[in-house]
């Protein structure tokens, strides 16, 4: 029996319908109904509710903002996009339009104006849904051009029309829509320029669960989930609905800060922690809190990005379990969960951080492909190329771009680079835009200085130029980098410039923690950029 047949019991029984997301919390609903949910932060659509509420709390508002949306016309097919200020209600407010058979956009909160303006263009005619702290002080009035009607979830503003106004709307029954249709969008990382919007069917959104599924076997639904992932990525989506159907008892995060973490997992520890890879990084310290914060976990999970090996040994050491292991997924928006590997301490103090595992059989599929007419290698690694149920149907009003990413077979090209072991483990060296000549994997030295030099909370290799690639670090605390460490660490790797030190803070993210790497090196190769 497959461990996807074996495991996924709650998919199984949703067969062939898609997630639903409009209807996801009802059904857990009536099966864990006070299974509880906890927030680090009050929910600013219903900061009554407190920060401990149930899984029958969180459905009837759902409900509630869904009789809300639709009193205001929206209706279903409509594009709503959410951008407000960080909270778990980005996340809610998607499932309530959902609900009224609409089609949620989520716009992260670190978007800039400029950038959520040129993005509603591509839509037609949607429905905005804001708040008053981003119409004030972020957003450009023209917002209102491109939209059908501005909602404000929060506050009022003129031209909005506040949703707390609609308070007793009457109940709307839940439309259902064909599940292979467009039920989610959300954006790339725009790590390589403007993001680009990605369509999801409610098909793509269950073929997305089913990984997660599997890899939350071993893991009983009494342990509760701490979460901290962005609240307008689709992991964010897919997951909750999946955590809440499971019956987990869930922390929700918006504050990644060590000591509030630490606080907060203090008082409810978690069983299993799902986070962003640079989330687990600056999370190292808990491994030596007094609190033992960590201390309960049995299963510590990153989405979508390689980890670093230190990272893994440290939080790992810091769990108390008799057995924990730290689940990694491998993967991007477009295609959800496409490859995963376990640790477990046995592993830990010799792991291979390029490594991220094997493809879940029957769900996705990997190869990867020559460049130069022979076998990828490590020396010369090939492009890899993945197929899933959960790939995106799209590129919102990018058709030809998202055409582009194909090769013959349906086989989508990732970005990135890397091979294949005899075994048939995948190995990522580099994204293909970070490539750098003369270097195999900056990733790989990047892993090694971490593992080196425990002072550093970031380091980015660059390419610059003629010259020698730049090494960007941050350390703990900011305290300046020894510069002798730094050449003993560096001795037998390839030829780099002095590293440049910043700021964790100057650094520019993407909504789900990582470094715009291309940005960055604009940034610095900008005139009279300061060297420190």
């Amino acid at each position: 029996m497959s461990s996807e047949r074996k495991h996924g019991g709650i998919l199984q029984r949703l067969g062939n319908r898609g997630i639903r997301l409009g209807t996801v919390f009802d059904r857990a609903a009536a099966r864990h109904p006070a299974s509880p949910v906890y927030l680090d932060h009050d929910l600013d659509i219903a900061p009554g509710l407190g920060r401990r509420v149930t899984l029958t709390e969180i459905a009837a508002l759902v409900d509630d903002f869904a009789a809300r949306l639709w009193a205001a016309h929206v209706r279903p097919g409509d594009h709503v996009v959410i951008h407000k200020s960080d909270s778990f209600d980005i996340s809610l407010l998607a499932y309530s339009v959902a609900r009224v058979g609409a089609v949620p956009v989520l716009f992260s909160p670190k978007l800039d104006g400029t950038t959520v303006c040129r993005l509603l263009r591509r839509f037609d005619r949607p429905t905005l849904v804001t708040d008053r702290a981003k119409l004030e002080k972020e957003l450009p009035a023209d917002v209102f051009g491109p939209a059908e009607r501005v909602l404000a979830a929060v506050g009022d503003f003129p031209g909005a029309v506040p949703l707390e106004s609609l308070a007793g709307a009457p109940h709307v029954r839940p439309v259902t829509r064909p599940q292979e249709l467009p039920a989610l969008i959300t954006h790339t990382s725009g790590t390589t320029g403007l993001p680009k919007l990605a369509v999801q069917t409610g098909l793509t959104v269950q073929a997305r669960c089913r990984p997660q599924s599997v890899l939350l076997a071993p893991v009983s639904r009494h342990e509760p989930l701490a979460i901290h992932v962005s609240f307008a990525h689709s992991r964010m989506i897919s997951g909750a609905a999946l955590f809440a159907l499971r019956g987990h008892p869930l922390i929700v995060m918006r504050d990644d800060d060590p000591e509030r973490a630490a606080e907060l997992f203090a008082r409810i520890p978690p069983g299993v922690i799902e986070t962003h890879p640079n989330t687990l990084l600056h999370w190292e310290t808990l491994a030596d809190h007094p609190a033992k914060p960590l201390a309960r976990v049995r299963c510590f999970s990153n989405t979508f990005d390689a980890i670093h090996p230190r990272t893994v040994k440290t939080l790992l050491g810091a769990s108390e379990r008799s057995a924990p292991f730290f689940a990694q997924t491998y993967g991007q928006s477009e295609t959800g969960a496409i490859a995963a590997r376990t640790y477990t301490r046995r592993h830990r103090a010799g792991a291979d951080g390029r490594c991220v595992g094997r493809t879940f059989p029957g769900m996705t599929e990997v190869r990867v492909v020559s460049r130069d007419g022979k076998r990828p290698t490590k020396d010369s690694p090939g492009r890899i190329e993945a197929r899933s149920g959960g790939r995106i149907i799209t590129y919102l009003g990018e058709r030809e771009r998202f055409d582009e990413q194909f090769s013959d077979g349906g086989w989508w090209r990732m970005g990135d680079l890397g091979y294949r072991t005899k075994w048939g483990c995948l190995h990522l060296l580099d994204r293909e835009v970070d490539e750098i000549p003369g270097i195999s994997s900056t990733l790989e030295i990047e892993d090694k200085l971490f593992t080196w030099l425990p002072e550093l909370l970031e380091v980015i290799i660059l390419p610059a130029g003629n010259g020698a690639p730049v090494p960007v670090v941050c350390t703990r605390g900011d305290v300046p980098l020894d510069r002798s460490r730094w050449r003993e660490a560096v001795t037998g790797l390839p030829a780099l410039a002095e590293p440049v030190q910043r700021r964790l803070d100057e650094l520019p993210h993407t909504a789900t923690t990582k470094v715009k790497r291309l940005e960055l090196a604009r940034l610095l190769a900008a005139p009279g950029t300061p060297s420190r």
